[in-house]
């Protein structure tokens, strides 16, 4: 764990109640879980993060494993959590009125801000252009660094199929960056010379 603390002595203490294991946990797992959320997609992140720790620290007291085997159940949570919301929304439909432009407004270097934007756009693009199953796979793989057979637990598939998933969304992305009309040259990088 970040703390320095062993693995095994933040679990121990968060299944006894300690607070500080649960905040560190929860430190520790958060982003990454908020991550997959935001890039499928999920209308409110944050609310199904915090959904997902309410059922990892309700569930806390049973887990076994270690830290690899926690993160994985932890990711198996927040993806049944995010299943949940889509059948939940899809039997109610949300009608919004229209804000207008509510997005959140970025500060300081705008060259900065603007390279940021660009490139956050680019990968949600990129993660909508990908049916579900294959955008679990990947986001499981890349943000919860998990591994194959953990994600294949994650979605309820096999190790196989859950391969074959990974490979078509991989090989979907690649063709879509290779036919980009923006593909990215040698001049797109101004403070770093192009690697070659």
């Amino acid at each position: 764990m970040r703390t320095g603390l062993p693995f095994d002595d933040v679990l121990a203490a968060a299944q006894a109640g300690a607070a500080w294991a649960f905040e560190v946990l929860y430190r520790d797992l958060s982003p990454g879980v908020t991550g997959y959320l935001r890039l499928h997609g999920a209308v409110e992140p944050d609310d199904l993060a915090s959904e997902t720790f309410i059922g990892v620290f309700t569930g806390l007291s049973g887990f076994t494993g270690d830290e690899d085997a926690l993160r994985a159940w932890v990711f198996t949570i927040a993806h049944r959590r995010l299943v949940d919301d889509w059948r939940r929304r899809s039997r109610r439909p949300q009608v919004s009125d229209d804000p207008g432009d509510l997005t959140e407004l970025l500060g300081g270097d705008v060259e900065e801000d603007a390279l940021v934007g660009v490139g956050t756009d680019t990968v949600h693009e990129l993660c909508a252009a990908l049916p579900d199953d294959q955008r679990s796979v990947l986001l499981l793989r890349i943000l919860a660094d998990l591994t194959i057979e953990q994600v294949a637990q994650a979605i309820g598939r096999s190790v196989g199929a859950t391969k074959a998933l990974q490979r078509r969304g991989l090989r979907a992305l690649r063709t879509r960056l290779e036919n980009s009309p923006e593909r990215v040259g040698a001049g797109a990088y101004p403070y770093e010379p192009a690697r070659r």
